[in-house]
């Protein structure tokens, strides 16, 4: 038995690329950091950052287009996968990306961590339409707990139609 997966926990390097394939299926890809925390042979506190290439599919590349941006946190659990081709000066090249199954996304960005609360900010309304005021504290919701997509028939997709 073999296994190909990989979950990738990290943050956003710059917006997602977004495109349509020519049977019009979304894909977008997108770069994650992930960081390594460690101590060296000194006992020296050490930090490595990896950046690694994700390639998101169907309905979660809309939603990766739509919600993802740079700097966000995102969990991302898929396979590898290597694609070859033929530069334009006739060199054979090798690409190693993550095809995402399940795309997770983080908490908002100034989102209070799920079941805890968040000062109102200044003009916000509640619920009802009445302004709140500053010192008034808003409950976080569902909204701001983590969103988890996942595919559950894989769509299979003509080589021919990735457009990169």
């Amino acid at each position: 038995m073999n296994v190909n997966k990989v979950f990738l926990l990290g943050n956003v390097v710059a917006d997602p690329e977004a495109r349509m394939t020519a049977s019009g299926i979304p894909v977008v890809n997108l770069r994650l950091a992930t960081n390594r925390v460690f101590k060296d042979k000194s006992g020296q506190r050490q930090e490595q950052t990896e950046f690694h290439r994700v390639v998101v599919w169907g309905r979660q590349a809309e939603i990766a287009r739509e919600y993802l941006r740079r700097g966000r946190m995102v969990f991302i659990e898929g396979r590898l996968q290597t694609r070859s081709w033929e530069d334009k000066s006739g060199q054979k090249r090798w690409q190693t990306e993550v095809v995402a199954e399940r795309l997770q996304l983080g908490p908002r960005p100034g989102a209070a961590p799920p079941g805890e609360s968040r000062p109102a900010q200044e003009g916000e309304t509640g619920k009802a339409g009445k302004q709140k005021d500053a010192d008034d504290t808003i409950p976080v919701i569902d909204e701001d707990a983590p969103i988890s997509l996942h595919d559950d028939e894989p769509k299979e997709v003509n080589p021919e139609e990735i457009p990169f």
